[in-house]
């Protein structure tokens, strides 16, 4: 069980991420979007979205750091042990408080608006309710167990687990003591990235960023009318 859920499991929800994406795309393009609900309800929208964007843009950003880079090497560059807590929890809790109200206000739109429900199919349903799950585990990691249970250090079991499976080398003998709510966290956003590719998260890689760059459309009034 250890074996599957530490490494099996993970390259299995890579593996469906990657040949999702690639099927979806080439079978139809035509679902490859976010079906906007905003000419349904828009302020509800504009908050919720402008607030869950922004907090899981930060919380991503501190993953990448907690996970991807070793403990030693900030260590070695100044950050002790306490600033990197205070960073983390202080810093990590306010971005995933910003995620959570976002993704709060973005679940009662969908279940609150009968026009914005019947629209929603399973997936979108599936996806949001396991966001929420994931931001409220993810929450009660960093700003309960952690303060009730300071011992624990996921820089010297996840972050080596992480970057084994980055590197094809998992040691699933890190994760046996990670308590369990930690675990719960890395295994419903592996169950998140398995299903990605068949929900309207694949908006994600069609992002307009074209848009900044774009020549500004200029009007001129026509003189001869």
């Amino acid at each position: 069980m250890n074996q599957f859920l530490w490494v099996i499991f993970p390259y299995l929800m890579i593996t469906i991420f990657i040949g999702g994406h690639i099927y979806s795309y080439s079978v139809n393009q035509l679902k490859w979007t976010a079906k906007s609900s905003e000419f349904f309800e828009k302020n509800q929208l504009k908050w919720g979205s402008m607030l869950f964007h922004i907090g899981i843009l930060l919380v991503f950003l501190g993953h990448v750091a907690g996970l991807l880079i070793p403990k030693a090497f900030l260590e070695n560059a100044g950050i002790t042990e306490t600033v990197y807590h205070v960073g983390a929890v202080y810093g990590g809790g306010f971005a995933g408080l910003l995620t959570l109200v976002g993704i709060i206000i973005l679940l009662s739109r969908r279940h609150t608006n009968a026009r914005i429900r019947l629209t929603s199919d399973v997936s979108d349903m599936v996806t949001i309710w396991l966001i929420f799950l994931i931001i409220i585990v993810g929450l009660y990691n960093t700003l309960i167990r952690n303060q009730v249970y300071p011992t624990f250090d996921y820089r010297e079991t996840i972050s080596p687990w992480v970057r084994g499976l980055l590197t094809f080398t998992p040691n699933p003998e890190q994760m046996k003591e990670v308590p369990f709510g930690f675990q719960l966290h890395l295994l419903l956003s592996f169950l998140l990235i398995g299903i990605w590719p068949f929900t309207r998260l694949v908006h994600v890689w069609s992002a307009p960023l074209s848009y900044f760059k774009r020549s500004y459309i200029l009007y001129r009034r026509n003189r001869e009318f």
